[in-house]
């Protein structure tokens, strides 16, 4: 595959697919599984999902300029191939509609509640198209400002949400239990199992592959420091309880938080920095699932699959987001087990055949 992208992009990549959902709508989810040990959860979240992206890379590296698919290629064939290729497709189309979860939950939810959720959806679809359209590398380059609003935005927030922190309300540790907060942990897992796939695709892209593996796990690292601070402010300014009761607790919190005398809306501070990883996250997704789609149909160029996946992912997406209670449910109890299968499961597949089909790759 064609060079295209540079390590730090990569790394803003890997931070912005887990960033929009960490923040909010997992830790609602996570903490409602397992009260004030939330900020547990999301640190174990982080190790498991540092030890599958490392294997991811270990992978990929093994046959150098090949992606999962292509290496199912090699190591059992074309319908083989074809079966991992679908099977990264669904995911795509799982994690878009969790996307759109995150998306359509913050903006119109808290902001223009009366627009209809089709247009929040052909928004995203543009947006996504249009970035797609002009290339990966534009994508990447989106995604390093994508950072930089990340990294404004919890500053902000780290200011304004300081004076009415209570430390006491994030104690006793382990107070749901060891194994339960382990099990809570796997909503954050499927973060970085979007990640980790996400990755898996586009490696081979990436300029110097002798940083590969510390790229990645940069990229976990800046991600979990950047992710952590939400459950810790989330439980001290809002309490485990509070916290649990919202959908969007990250929007709550920027509500409590104060920046001097004059700013009331502080809200509207996260959106305007939180909209641009939102945007890139999306295009990814699309970049991702088109490029499977033109891998499987064995296309030279990925451009023909982009507007026909493109409209298959939004219908997807706006069937999940248009009922609320049928989105929360997909999200908290069917998703994780389908995404955290495919994220687990197909790096430890191709380990396996590779080292059973050793000969096929040296031919």
């Amino acid at each position: 595959m064609k060079t295209q992208i540079s390590n730090g992009m990569l790394v803003s990549l890997i931070i912005i697919f887990a960033y929009p959902k960490a923040i909010g709508i997992t830790q609602g989810i996570i903490v409602r599984d397992s009260g004030g040990d939330m900020l547990l959860a999301t640190c174990m979240a982080m190790v498991q999902g540092l030890f599958v992206m490392l294997l991811t890379v270990f992978i990929v590296r093994k046959i150098p300029g090949s992606n999962f698919i292509d290496q199912a290629q090699i190591l059992i064939g074309s319908a083989g191939a074809k079966l991992v290729g679908l099977v990264l497709f669904l995911f795509f189309c799982g994690a878009f509609g969790a996307t759109m979860i995150t998306y359509v939950y913050h903006i119109r939810d808290h902001f223009l509640p009366e627009a209809p959720i089709a247009l929040f959806i052909i928004v995203a679809l543009i947006v996504g198209v249009y970035a797609n359209y002009h290339g990966f590398e534009v994508i990447g380059r989106l995604a390093l400002i994508g950072l930089f609003s990340v990294v404004i935005f919890n500053i902000l927030m780290l200011i304004g949400s300081t004076q009415d922190f209570d430390i006491k309300e994030l104690l006793p540790v382990f107070q749901s239990g060891f194994w339960n907060t382990v099990k809570a942990s796997r909503h954050n897992d499927t973060d970085w199992a979007v990640a980790t796939l996400m990755i898996a695709i586009i490696l081979p892209m990436v300029k110097d592959e002798k940083m590969w593996g510390k790229s990645s796990v940069t990229g976990i690292i800046m991600g979990w420091i950047t992710i952590l601070m939400w459950p810790i402010f989330e439980a001290g300014n809002l309490s485990p309880e509070v916290t649990g009761q919202y959908l969007v607790p990250c929007l709550q919190l920027s509500r409590s938080a104060e920046l001097g005398h004059f700013i009331h809306r502080y809200e509207m501070f996260m959106i305007a920095f939180f909209a641009i990883p939102l945007f890139v996250q999306i295009s990814m997704c699309l970049f991702c699932a088109s490029h499977v789609a033109a891998q499987v149909l064995k296309l030279q160029d990925r451009k023909p699959t982009l507007i026909p996946v493109s409209l298959l992912l939004g219908g997807v997406g706006y069937w999940v987001v248009s009922d609320r209670i049928r989105a929360m449910d997909l999200l908290a109890m069917y998703w994780p087990p389908a995404a955290l299968t495919v994220a687990f499961g197909l790096p430890i597949l191709l380990l396996v055949l590779g080292f059973l089909f050793k000969k096929n790759i040296g031919k």
